[in-house]
Parts: structure tokens; sequence; C-alpha cells
């Protein structure tokens, strides 16, 4: 889970303590050897799943962490690729690991951009959202992308209450809401908040017109169901892909 040069169980602790944003700014210098970094394979069967529908102009990352999404926009996107996360610890890792991208320090939650890219991810970040906050920051997604734009994220299939993990990530959840109960400032992170469901209503709320793929590289579960499924989210309008502003 985690290697001898990623962080301490007293580090952690001090993060789990600290505001969301003060946590990762904590544990940037080691978040990259941590279990919390969204792993190459799903970077990669993201790109797999989206290279017939591109190549895209310009490519945004919301929740940009240190900059694993890169994986995915650098081979897609032939325009300028942006990362934005609140957390200025993560952004100077994104930086360092990608000086070629553009780095914003900003709020998912109130995205400050109007149609300016053609292709936006996230990875790992819904779980970091409150639900009541979600339809916000898709708005802000949706408003972002040009006409024909495409909101992607990966999420995971439900564990089955059989299953250690079912369990496992139900009891951090329910520690995680204790910890909030009695401790300030609160740290938001859940894994059982953005079921499939609810986050495709928010989406079409938002103004998307909502699709999944299976993720198949990445398995199935025992029922045969896929592990992961790909959420496409499209805004409204033609994309043309070798389109740039102002031509």
């Amino acid at each position: 889970m985690f290697s001898a040069q990623g962080p301490s169980l007293r580090e952690l602790a001090v993060q789990a303590l600290s505001s969301v944003e003060h946590g990762y700014d904590l544990l940037a210098p080691k978040f990259d050897r941590t279990p919390f970094r969204t792993p190459d394979g799903i970077l990669d069967a993201t790109v797999s799943a989206l290279r017939s529908l591109g190549p895209f102009g310009d490519g945004l990352d919301v929740c940009c962490g240190t900059g694993a999404g890169m994986r995915v926009l650098g081979p897609l996107c032939e325009g300028r690729n942006t990362g934005v996360d609140f957390s200025a610890g993560m952004l100077a890792q994104a930086r360092k690991a990608h000086p070629g991208a553009e780095w914003v320090r900003g709020d998912a939650r109130a995205l400050a951009f109007d149609e300016e890219f053609d292709l936006a991810v996230t990875f790992g970040a819904l779980g970091h959202v409150l639900p009541a906050e979600r339809p916000a920051v898709f708005a802000g997604v949706h408003r972002a992308l040009r006409p024909g734009g495409l909101f992607v994220f990966p999420i995971g299939a439900p564990p089955s209450p059989a299953s250690g993990w079912y369990w496992a990530l139900l009891g951090f959840d329910l520690a995680m809401r204790v910890r909030n109960a009695l401790w300030r400032p609160p740290f938001v992170m859940y894994y059982r908040t953005c079921p499939l469901g609810a986050v495709r209503r928010d989406l079409v709320a938002a103004g998307f017109a909502v699709t999944t793929v299976p993720l198949t590289d990445l398995g199935r579960r025992e029922d045969g169901a896929p592990r992961y499924r790909l959420v496409l989210a499209r805004k409204a309008g033609a994309l043309d892909h070798g389109a740039r502003p102002g031509e």
C-alpha cells in the first residue's frame, strides 16, 4: 500500500486532522508514493477508451493534484493542457513533474473558465466533494467546455456486501463522519457518496448528455460486470477536433 518513501503514520494522522487543502499541502511531496494517487492502469485505460473520440484541442484536469491526469491529456490533446487544484503544495509538485502544462490554483466548486477547453478530466476527486456541492462542480466544468466538449472520469463498480472491500469502505466513511462531527476543520474524503446514478443525475441537470463505456482492460467482477466504467458527459454542440480558438 505505502512505500518506504511514503508518508509515515504520524504524517498521515496530521494530514487527516487538517483541512482538505492544508492536508494535501502537507502530503504533496510524498503523494505519488501513496495508494491515493490514481494508478497508471486506470489512466492508460482511459486513454485507450478515448483515443477513437479524439484528437482533442485544449485539455483541463479538474482537481489535478500532482498532475497524474497529464498522462491522459498529453496523448489526446493537441493544444494546451491546464490543471486546476486548490492545494498550492500539490500544484508545486505538478509544476516540477510537467513543466510544459499550465497550472492554476482554484476551487473546483467555482471554476473561472469560460468555453476554453475541449476535454476535461478528473481522477479520484469526487470523494472530496459533498453531494450538495457536486452540482456547482459540474456546472463549472460545463461552462469551461466549448460546445461539443467532453467531461470524462472513471467510476468504480460498488463492491458486493459479501466483499471485504464493502465493509472496509463503509467503515472508512463512518469513521470520517465521526471525525468531521467532532473535529474542525472538516476533512472531506468519502468513498460512498458518488454512486453512478446520482452522478449521472447531477451531470444531466448541469446540461450534459451522459453515456458510459466499460473499461474492460481493468477486468470484471465475479458477476461479469466491469470493475470500472468511464463516464462520458458531452456538452451540446459541434466539436471540431482540429479547430483552435479564433480559427
